[in-house]
């Protein structure tokens, strides 16, 4: 059987990347179909034959705002036709590709397009934007609604994006988990902790993160926390920043394997569509101080490997880091619970869900 996977843009490193990299292990010979791909930005995507759309020549084509009205015509450019299954990876575009009825599409899906649908609010805050936006987003929101018809069936990550599919596409799904994994265990228990007392973030520097109140939060605690990753909004979280705060970029999962192992807990406001790094966290044992809302509440058991925040605001969050002092976490609950979302469990259910929606199909290949 022939497959491939597609995924919206590859020009960054983060929870949907590891995704990617657990579906090469399952497809390794799977090409990788994307608008654009920037190889010094995404030295992870080495492992794949990736083919960009015509976007790719275009200047700025890594500034993928600019283009997002090419984005539909992007993906309807190119031809599965040699294809028995073609997988999309997508919170965004990549959903819309177009096959024929022989070519079965799953789309594995992070979350509906979240600054048309969830996050639009959040996205057109500032009224002028919104206003001269409109027409831009009025076109995507109509063909974002063609193009979640077009997959055979939809995967989500979590409940909380089934929920999402269901409200803004009217759509049913089922919810197979992505795997939490960095290292194998021996490189793990041979790699040397961060000796000092820190709270730890990973996670990309985006508004929707919420990683400004974090350090707001730890500002008036004085306590020090660790973040790890970049993106848009580095600049402006550096200026907020206090001494007892650490900006370490990008890490390689050597370097990240040492900083989980170290940190007295992962810190995690924003509302996310899953949150790997929650797993990532407990895998080394640590708990989670995360806000009450999104896929945390799947993955992290209350009082047990992590303290939930109710508000999104500043003083929650230091209250509940304050209660999180007194806090009596076992490791070991947290290694059980990181267990739950290992690799053999992702590989099982995800080959099911083929299965029972291609059955002869996929027999073939057996």
């Amino acid at each position: 059987m022939k497959v491939a996977l597609v995924y919206d843009r590859v020009n960054k490193w983060g929870g949907a990347e590891r995704v990617l990299l657990v579906l090469h292990k399952l497809f390794p010979k799977a090409s990788l179909y994307t608008s654009v791909y920037d190889k010094k930005k995404a030295p992870w995507a080495s492992v794949f034959d990736v083919k960009t759309s015509f976007l790719q020549s275009f200047p700025f084509a890594n500034h993928h705002e600019f283009y997002a009205v090419l984005m539909p015509i992007a993906f309807e450019s190119f031809n599965f036709n040699e294809f028995d299954l073609v997988i999309s990876v997508t919170s965004e575009a990549a959903k819309g590709i177009i096959t024929k009825p022989q070519t079965k599409h799953i789309c594995y899906c992070l979350t509906p397009t979240r600054y048309l649908w969830s996050g639009y609010a959040e996205y057109f805050k500032n009224p002028l934007l919104k206003f001269f936006s409109m027409p831009v987003v009025w076109y995507l929101k109509f063909w974002d609604k063609i193009a979640c018809s077009r997959p055979d069936k939809f995967i989500a990550i979590s409940k909380e994006v089934k929920t999402r599919i269901e409200k803004y596409y009217g759509r049913e799904s089922a919810v197979v988990y992505p795997p939490a994994e960095i290292q194998n265990p021996i490189e793990i228990q041979n790699s040397e902790k961060i000796k000092d007392d820190y709270f730890l973030i990973v996670s990309r520097l985006v508004s929707y993160k919420k990683i400004d109140l974090a350090i707001k939060a730890f500002n008036e605690l004085k306590l020090s926390l660790k973040i790890v990753g970049v993106g848009s909004e580095e600049g402006s979280l550096k200026k907020i920043a206090g001494s007892t705060i650490e900006f370490l970029g990008n890490l390689t999962d050597k370097e990240l394997v040492r900083y989980y192992s170290g940190c007295r807990a992962l810190v995690f406001p924003g509302i996310e569509d899953f949150g790997l790094t929650i797993l990532e966290a407990q895998s080394f044992g640590k708990p989670v101080i995360a806000f009450k809302g999104g896929g945390a509440l799947e993955t992290i058991i209350e009082g047990k490997t992590g303290i939930f925040f109710d508000e999104s605001n500043v003083e929650s969050l230091i209250k509940t880091i304050k209660q999180f002092s007194d806090l009596k976490i076992n490791s070991n609950d947290c290694f059980k619970q990181a267990e739950k979302f290992s690799f053999n469990q992702f590989k099982r259910q995800f080959t099911e869900e083929i299965l029972n929606q291609f059955p002869d199909d996929i027999k073939k290949e057996k």
